[in-house]
């Protein structure tokens, strides 16, 4: 779910949730003028499913959102990480701390 036209929020859901746990956020963000970018994290929502566990980890779900952003052409982002998704996103701020 990208939308609104501003600069990027990256919104990343917990478990066992998926994009949609932020549908109450995403139109008043982009109302106040930020691009919301709210992905599914993968095995979740329409993300792809891996069979094996070990391809969950957080710095393969860490890569998955960079390349997400890479493609979105976004450098930085403001971060706003529930559950599951905060532990990604402190991998992602630690690892990545100018995007």
């Amino acid at each position: 779910m990208v939308g609104g036209p501003g600069p990027p929020v990256l919104l990343l859901h917990g478990f066992p949730d998926h994009r949609h746990l932020w549908r109450y956020q995403v139109p008043p963000l982009a109302a106040a003028g930020f691009r919301v970018i709210a992905p599914d994290l993968r095995g979740f929502g329409d993300a792809p499913r891996p069979q094996d566990p070990k391809d969950y980890g957080i710095p393969l779900v860490v890569a998955d959102v960079i390349g997400i952003l890479d493609a979105l052409g976004v450098k930085q982002v403001q971060l706003v990480a529930h559950d599951w998704g905060a532990a990604v996103g402190w991998a992602l701020a630690r690892q990545y701390p100018d995007r």
